[in-house]
């Protein structure tokens, strides 16, 4: 079943870098050579309203790579999810901590793919557009409002932004 808690937006932490570093410092201590760790997602953006989940992305030069590190990962406290590779088989999805409410999520997928080159290439347009930055929170507190606590229609209705986003 689906995890249905209320949507939060939050204003921008600037503790939100920081929570990044930290985490990402843990997990290349942890990794083999050859990982890199990513920043995504609103929380990811200078003075963007975000979800206060830190998103990660986890690369590395294939996925059977991810996959010998997922007993690690989860050894560090995370909470692996395959459901989610039905909508996205590309992608390993894994949660910290194991409970809610989470701190991270972490997106493991092989580096050079589209959906690492995706994220990078959305988040480097938000970064550089202020304006732009503020135009999508204003879509997502309506957005978060309107669908209270369906988190996929939520990220459906995104979609389209996020397409225009990635076309320009």
């Amino acid at each position: 079943m689906a995890h249905r808690a209320p949507l939060i937006i939050a204003d921008y932490s600037d503790d939100w870098p920081r929570q990044f570093a930290a985490e990402r410092n843990r997990l290349l201590a942890a990794l083999p050579t050859g990982f890199e760790v990513e920043h995504v997602g609103s929380t990811a953006v200078p003075d963007l309203a975000a979800k206060p989940i830190i998103d990660l992305m986890l690369g590395a030069a294939s996925l059977s790579d991810i996959e010998q590190v997922l007993p690690l990962l989860q050894g560090l406290g995370y909470d692996y999810r395959p459901e989610h590779e039905v909508a996205l088989p590309e992608r390993r999805f894994l949660a910290w901590p194991m409970t809610r409410p989470r701190q991270f999520h972490l997106h493991a997928v092989e580096i050079g793919s589209p959906f690492w080159h995706d994220h990078l290439r959305f988040r480097d347009r938000l970064r550089a557009d202020p304006e732009l930055a503020q135009h999508y929170a204003q879509l997502k507190r309506a957005l978060a409002k309107r669908f209270d606590d369906d988190r996929a229609a939520y990220t459906e209705a995104k979609s389209g932004f996020i397409r225009d986003v990635l076309a320009g």
